[in-house]
């Protein structure tokens, strides 16, 4: 007979330690672009890097060849390289979002000066870059009109440059998830197909960017702290996909995957947290009762005093033979009849 336990998986995507925070920010520039597409209002943020975007571009068009963007080593821990990385495929357009995202662009006169040096470039027939097929923004649409040598007049006013951005870094960001879901045997393309549609408007396409990037952030989670292999990692993907095919992003969700008691065995005897706690509940309706047995390495209220009474006493705390006290507390809740 086969017994299972569920896991209830929660997470909030932006913790500064993730392996994956270089993406999340990425995709805080994305969804500030939306923003600024939709109210009008851009709030750009300060540059991080010491050249301006404008620099960096005229760099990557005067270098003529693909440069190999290399991961941030403090923002990819090297421990979760082998789980996620950045993809070394990127196209023109992905690395020119790379030079102009919120590390570097910093102003709306700065983007048009960015996009201008561009076109000039593409109108002169001083590069063709390759892009990736099936990219869908203007500027790619540009690039395909480049090869013939002739491209459309662009007004780089309004929104326009805004959009431009954006388009370029959801079509970077939706493949560097599908890059990872894939590249991992977590998910198909055809299952995908949903998350990186572009039959929906621009606001929609980011909004189902955010849902793929909650669902990386507790894949690699549970890869990284609760050391869960394909096995596991599987289902929750698939758990998580559905979910966020019917509903919207919602990162204070609970999602329960079912395990086997060794995967818990394991990791409980590899770690050791400071509070143990088991919920046990029995019979049903009025005669119900629930039961919370806690085990922790601190008191349950400030004021208990520090003599044996519920102890538990563990000397071999960590494994490096220093006792340790923990603390018992019982609570028991049951319905009571009144007449």
């Amino acid at each position: 007979m086969n017994f299972w336990n569920f896991q209830n998986i929660t997470l909030e995507s932006g913790d500064p330690g993730s392996p994956v925070y270089q993406l999340y920010r990425e995709l805080q520039f994305l969804l500030a672009l939306a923003e600024g597409l939709k109210t009008g209002v851009m709030e750009w943020p300060e540059p991080l890097e010491s050249e301006s975007a404008v620099e960096l571009v005229q760099d990557l068009l005067t270098d003529k060849l693909f440069q190999e963007i290399k991961c941030d080593a403090a923002a990819v821990d090297s421990s979760i390289k082998s789980v996620f990385s950045e993809r070394g495929d990127l196209d023109f357009a992905e690395q020119l979002w790379c030079k102009m995202r919120s590390e570097c662009v910093s102003s709306y006169q700065e983007l048009i000066e960015c996009f201008t040096l561009v076109i000039k470039s593409l109108e002169c027939g001083e590069i063709q870059p390759w892009i990736h097929q099936g990219s869908s923004s203007l500027l790619s649409k540009l690039i395909q009109q480049s090869y013939h040598g002739k491209i459309e007049v662009v007004p780089l006013s309004g929104i326009t440059p805004i959009q431009m951005l954006l388009e370029i870094g959801l079509d970077k960001m939706k493949k560097d998830y599908v890059s990872f879901f894939i590249g991992q045997e977590l998910a198909t393309l055809t299952y995908l197909d949903y998350f990186i549609s572009t039959s929906v408007d621009l606001q929609e396409q980011v909004h189902r960017v955010q849902k793929l990037h909650h669902m990386l952030e507790i894949i690699v989670s549970c890869t990284v702290l609760l050391q869960f292999k394909h096995e596991n990692l599987f289902p929750l993907t698939q758990i998580c996909m559905k979910y966020y095919k019917e509903n919207p992003l919602n990162e204070k969700h609970v999602f329960q995957l079912p395990i086997r008691p060794a995967v818990v065995k394991k990791f409980c005897e590899n770690d050791h947290p400071e509070i143990w706690k088991v919920d046990v509940s029995s019979g049903h309706g009025q005669k119900e009762v629930k039961t919370t047995w806690q085990v922790s390495a601190d008191p349950p209220f400030e004021h208990m005093t520090s003599n044996n009474t519920g102890l538990l006493s563990d000397s071999t705390v960590n494994g490096s033979g220093e006792e340790g006290m923990y603390y018992i507390a019982m609570v028991k809740c049951s319905q009571v009849h009144l007449t």
